[in-house]
């Protein structure tokens, strides 16, 4: 909990029910209790299973009856492939939307040192490169929060037993168990617990490297386009890492591409990869074409921007053929990242209503419509506690 500092705190607690978000609730409260704060425990709802409901409104009112504020958060998932990984991804931007809503800056998740060694194998299994094989993030920077998992570390055996006494039985969720999903599979195998203060010491050393290449050789616009210096970035190892995370943000991919393509791809020096144009010379890199989706899972536009649903009468689309008419008061970026700029435009006749970025609004027709530059994957780079 170091990263909170010293402050009284008001803390978000992402609580499912379960005995490890249960755990660290207890543990949470306490520590902000002992601090003069106080915590929200924000229990998402899926809506996948029919007791579901009654199981959150009554994880709702055991906390409340023991001082705990306490929020349901529901969701509405449609059936369908890929159930976990949409949950996973509705879940994190509900809690992180909620956080905003609420006022608090931190939010802090229950994951654990099985977790860790399940998150690392399973990434294993799909060929991640180091950045992924160094686990999940003890801190992670987003817009909305400071996202904190302090139980990293931790056995789930131990979590489990700190909630001894407390009189609240967790939830059992059987679709943890179920084999059709990756995850519970690699679990009734059996994941053997890791030591993962080498994973954190590699991750910190990961992250730190980034960051000092990035400073050195990329310029991250809101406009979600990077200026590049080829000859800082290099082609090395870490400049493979920092071009994956740059590819990863910009085309709004939930994952970072191969390292051997991010190889090929500073080798030759320009090309298109993960939903990311690198521009001839190296010195621009930019989307590669805009899809213009707004997926109400992840409240975000084309996996960049984060914004609220198109108002009424309005629709969110590229920017597209009609950048040129902003060239002439834009001539420090890219004409293909003004084209793929988000826009809203008015149903009826596909007339602009509003540009953020390009500060363009025809008032008249449109209200304010707050957007910002968010990717999908989370930020480029990761914050980490001294030592």
């Amino acid at each position: 909990m170091e990263p909170l500092g010293p402050f009284a705190p008001l803390v978000a607690v992402g609580c499912s029910g379960g005995a490890d978000s249960l755990a660290l609730t207890r543990l949470a409260d306490r520590w902000a209790g002992a601090r003069g704060g106080a915590i929200l425990a924000l229990i998402v709802e899926h809506g996948l299973r029919p007791e579901a409901a009654a199981e959150a409104g009554a994880t709702a009112a055991a906390l409340t009856s023991r001082g705990i504020a306490a929020r349901i958060l529901p969701l509405a998932l449609p059936p369908g492939p890929r159930l976990q990984e949409r949950a996973r991804a509705a879940r994190r931007s509900t809690l992180l939307a909620a956080c905003r809503e609420a006022g608090t800056p931190h939010l802090l998740l229950a994951h654990h040192a099985e977790d860790q060694a399940e998150t690392i194998l399973f990434r294993a299994l799909r060929g991640s490169g180091a950045r992924g094989l160094a686990g999940m993030a003890p801190v992670s920077v987003v817009a909305e929060a400071l996202i904190l998992r302090p139980l990293l570390g931790q056995p789930k055996a131990r979590l489990a037993a700190s909630l001894e006494g407390w009189g609240l039985a967790p939830v059992d969720d059987p679709s943890n168990r179920n084999p059709r999903f990756a995850r519970a599979r690699l679990r009734d195998a059996g994941t053997a617990p890791l030591d993962t203060t080498g994973f954190a010491r590699r991750r910190a050393r990961h992250a730190a490297e980034e960051a000092a290449r990035i400073a050195a050789a990329v310029r991250l616009l809101p406009e979600a386009c990077a200026e590049i210096d080829p000859a800082a970035l290099g082609r090395d190892r870490v400049a493979r890492r920092v071009m994956a995370a740059l590819i990863r943000a910009i085309g709004g991919g939930a994952y970072a591409p191969a390292e051997a393509a991010v190889a090929a791809l500073l080798e030759r020096g320009r090309g298109t990869l993960g939903g990311a144009r690198w521009l001839g010379g190296g010195r621009w890199l930019v989307r590669e074409a805009a899809t213009g989706g707004w997926d109400p899972a992840t409240a975000l536009w084309d996996g960049r921007f984060r914004c609220p649903p198109p108002p009424k009468g309005f629709h969110l689309s590229p920017l597209g053929a009609m950048a040129s008419g902003f060239r002439g008061r834009f001539r420090h970026l890219p004409a293909a990242a003004l084209a793929a700029l988000p826009a809203l435009r008015r149903d009826h006749d596909g007339k602009l209503a509003l540009v953020p970025h390009l500060s363009y609004g025809a008032w008249e027709s449109a209200p304010f419509f707050p957007l910002h530059f968010a990717p999908l994957a989370g930020p480029v780079t990761e914050c980490h506690p001294p030592g």
